[in-house]
């Protein structure tokens, strides 16, 4: 068979499955993510049909997945937000990043991985799925509830976050020296503090030189302009992924709203082959012997999630319920954790099945986290401290004496 004519028919097959997956994961009620990391899983190396001849296109595919993925998560959000969140949110996300991100470098240490790969597996545990919860907040109703604000903003937190945190696992990756570490992330931090001068100052400016009437324009240019900007930061290794944020953040009104709606659907197609790419580069045969490890960083960054969520919200003046409802929201993982994952398996190879099966665990359990930590909690709380069966009835005042007439 010809090579095209193969590539066009493994690739038309991997897009129908994807398609079908996440009808499926719709109807069930959950994220599509873990049924994408299975089909990889079933057609990569080691699996039921390994694929050959589309390989190399799922490859670049799966590269603007990511781009895509930032670039829609910088456009939810304006310079101003980013600010604000920053100066009043930043406790909350110290918190954040102190439980959740130690104990995947701590795991990573004890599998005695290095300590490159510690900071890898430390960004894997740390990153919450903001995909995955502005579903589930949907779902379930919450988008208006006292304690959201506190959930986005923690997630806020983290995207940003990730503006510093790509580029120095990228420079630690490619075995850069202490030296030449610290050129780049002040070339991040620098390009992050004039993306947001810009943005504040003249992002009006911007979005009206990227603006157009025409959706077709708009389109090529936000997308070309994604690609240009990623490219030149993959360059000076500060990561491509934080390039796109980066363009996202840029723009704002109109042009963002517009860009958003149309780019969604590209994002939501190479998203998909993204997350199929992970699975093709993992042996199923490797999961197992990591299983136990995955499933216990699960259990404690579950446990630290909550708690995290749950501390923020209180800080915010959030009553029980409210708290317990925002540290169950934050349990799922997803896309950051398997790019951070993605980034690092060239460094350590079994970071790969380590992280799929953390990802698998944890984007499943997070919305049945999201659902049932409040009533559960409450159930605990009042099987710990019951009311009283037969209280105590106040002591009636005495009767004061009438006068009788006389």
């Amino acid at each position: 068979m010809h090579q095209t004519t193969a590539m066009l028919i493994e690739l038309g097959a991997i897009i129908l499955v994807l398609g079908l997956l996440g009808r499926l994961a719709g109807r069930v009620g959950f994220s599509p993510i873990p049924l994408y990391l299975l089909a990889g899983l079933a057609f990569g190396q080691g699996g039921i049909l390994p694929l050959q001849a589309s390989e190399e296109f799922v490859a670049i595919g799966a590269e603007i997945g990511v781009i895509l993925l930032l670039l829609l998560l910088g456009l939810e959000y304006s310079a101003s937000e980013l600010v604000t969140s920053l100066k009043t949110q930043y406790p909350s996300g110290a918190v954040d990043f102190v439980l959740n991100a130690t104990p995947g470098a701590v795991m990573a240490l004890l599998l005695g991985w290095g300590p490159v790969a510690a900071v890898a597996l430390a960004g894997v545990t740390w990153i919450s799925s903001s995909g995955v919860i502005a579903k589930v907040l949907g779902d379930l109703r919450r988008l208006g509830n006292r304690e959201t604000p506190v959930v986005l903003g923690v997630l806020v937190l983290e995207d940003l976050s990730m503006a510093v945190y790509l580029p120095i696992l990228t420079a630690l990756l490619a075995g850069v020296s202490l030296a030449g570490g610290t050129v780049t992330l002040l070339i991040a931090l620098g390009t992050v503090g004039a993306v947001l001068y810009l943005a504040l100052r003249h992002g009006r400016l911007i979005s009206r030189a990227v603006s157009s009437d025409s959706a077709e324009m708009l389109l090529l240019v936000v997308f070309g302009l994604t690609l240009v900007v990623a490219g030149i930061a993959q360059h000076l290794q500060v990561s491509a992924a934080v390039g796109a944020f980066l363009v996202g953040i840029a723009l704002s009104g109109e042009v963002a709203e517009g860009a958003g709606a149309l780019l969604t659907p590209l994002r939501d197609l190479f998203a998909a082959v993204f997350f199929v790419f992970f699975g093709l580069h993992t042996d199923p045969a490797d999961i197992p012997p990591v299983l136990l490890p995955a499933l216990a960083l699960a259990a404690v960054t579950t446990l630290t999630k909550i708690a995290t969520g749950y501390w923020a919200a209180r800080r915010a003046g959030i009553s029980a319920k409210g708290r317990w409802r925002a540290g169950g929201t934050l349990v799922a993982r997803g896309e950051f954790s398997i790019v951070i994952a993605g980034l690092a398996v060239a460094t350590e190879p079994r970071i790969g099945p380590l992280a799929t099966a953390y990802v698998l665990i944890l984007v499943i359990l997070g919305p049945i986290t999201a659902r049932w930590t409040e009533p559960l909690a409450h159930h605990l709380t009042t099987r710990l401290h019951p009311a009283p069966l037969n209280p105590t009835p106040p002591t009636p005042e005495p009767l004061k004496p009438t006068r009788t007439g006389g």
